[in-house]
């Protein structure tokens, strides 16, 4: 409980610096110099690897005079462009002493770097270049449980959701919110009198499921690539309190399906209802993909989590039920309406995450349907979902490097 609290406290840290600051450019770069911008690399040549000055082959590198008067020459270029010497480096592997020089800031350094270039003494002169770790730039990513837990950033370099279209059935999304503009691509409302700021559960779900990347602010989608459909058929009563009903659902679930959705993302539950059973069925029979959340208040998960065929998803609070996927649904940032960032908890959240996962597996694999040998999802011993075992294995079973490779995953049939 302890750790739980200290990471929550950590992200609302995080929460509250991302709304309060105004977000860097994508390229990370800050007014003024960058530390490296003003330092060069200034080469000299030395003798390689096996030689050493005035004797004979072999021993060690860079003793003796040479690497004395390496030195005096270095300090007599700095003195003759004003530079400072920060530090030098022998490299014999490829015969030089890398010298780092740091150049005056009223100076301009391509003007010392051209110089330098001309002058014999130096074998040549490049600029101190600044490289970047690939990770994404999106404040709240590392501190979302995907990113570890589905390693993410790596998944992304198989499969990013491109082109798949999932429908979101809930509550209203905030179409413009800086994490989904430009993911939505049909917005129709089954409800009337919707707030256009958008709904809190409605516009988490899509977040999660297909929150932009690398665009400097909030978090990274599962699929970031995929599309939207947000097809409002609940609406928000309180902050934790969302409602639908049948004709809502049932119209919302019909436009799904005639507009071709790829995966149908339903975060709700509730009693049986026939007229939703037989929109499932027709859905399903379609290949579209069903992801919906289970309820563990009820005996068998609640509707529709009951109903064959679609992905019922717990979140990953104890061992999951069964016939389940587990997913992360806890202390899970994600955008929320007028334009910021908030914590959500629960089964509906840990269901956008699988949403947001089917979509990177049929992009790898169109048309697949789950249960038929071509979508498998493999799972720990554990039963959590092996992201990477998964898609690796999909995009190409030769080339897995996770723990499938070991044996140690099941296979997970809807």
């Amino acid at each position: 409980m302890i750790q739980r609290l200290l990471r929550l406290c950590l992200i609302l840290a995080c929460l509250a610096a991302a709304a309060a600051e105004t977000p860097l450019p994508p390229s990370g770069v800050t007014e003024g110099r960058t530390a490296n911008e003003h330092k060069i690399l200034v080469l000299l040549q030395a003798p390689p690897e096996h030689y050493r000055s005035g004797t004979a082959y072999g021993g060690s590198y860079g003793q003796g005079m040479g690497r004395a008067e390496r030195r005096h020459v270095a300090e007599a270029l700095a003195h003759d462009y004003t530079l400072h010497i920060v530090y030098d480096w022998p490299m014999p592997l490829v015969g030089v002493d890398c010298y780092v020089m740091e150049v005056p800031a009223d100076a301009d350094t391509a003007s010392v770097l051209a110089a330098l270039a001309h002058d014999k003494r130096v074998q040549w002169a490049e600029v101190m270049h600044t490289y970047h770790a690939e990770q994404y730039n999106d404040p709240l990513y590392p501190l979302q449980p995907v990113a570890t837990a589905w390693h993410l950033s790596d998944l992304h370099h198989i499969a990013t959701g491109r082109g798949v279209i999932v429908a979101v059935i809930d509550s209203a999304v905030q179409a413009n919110h800086p994490d989904l503009a430009g993911q939505v691509v049909k917005s129709e409302d089954f409800v009337g009198g919707a707030d256009p700021k958008g709904e809190r559960h409605g516009t988490a779900v899509a977040g999660i499921i297909a929150a932009k990347a690398d665009n400097g602010v909030g978090i990274v989608g599962v699929a970031p690539q995929a599309h939207l459909m947000a097809l409002r058929a609940c609406w928000q009563v309180s902050k934790d309190s969302t409602l639908c009903n049948s004709l809502s659902l049932a119209r919302a679930l019909h436009f799904a399906i005639t507009e071709r959705a790829d995966i149908i993302n339903l975060s709700l539950s509730g009693p049986p209802d026939k007229l939703l059973d037989k929109l499932l069925d027709v859905a399903l029979a379609r290949g579209i993909v069903v992801v919906t959340a289970w309820d563990r208040a009820a005996a068998d998960g609640g509707f529709p989590a009951s109903h064959g065929g679609v992905i019922a998803v717990s979140d990953d609070a104890g061992v999951p039920a069964k016939h389940t996927l587990s997913a992360p649904g806890h202390d899970v940032p994600s955008s929320v309406p007028g334009g910021q960032w908030d914590v959500v908890t629960g089964s509906s959240f840990a269901a956008a995450h699988v949403s947001g996962f089917y979509a990177l597996l049929r992009e790898l694999r169109p048309g697949a349907i789950p249960g038929k040998g071509d979508m498998d999802v493999m799972l720990t011993r554990v039963g959590a979902i092996d992201a990477c075992a998964t898609l690796t294995h999909l995009a190409n079973p030769c080339a897995c490097n996770c723990t499938i490779a070991q044996g140690e995953e099941t296979v997970f049939h809807p």
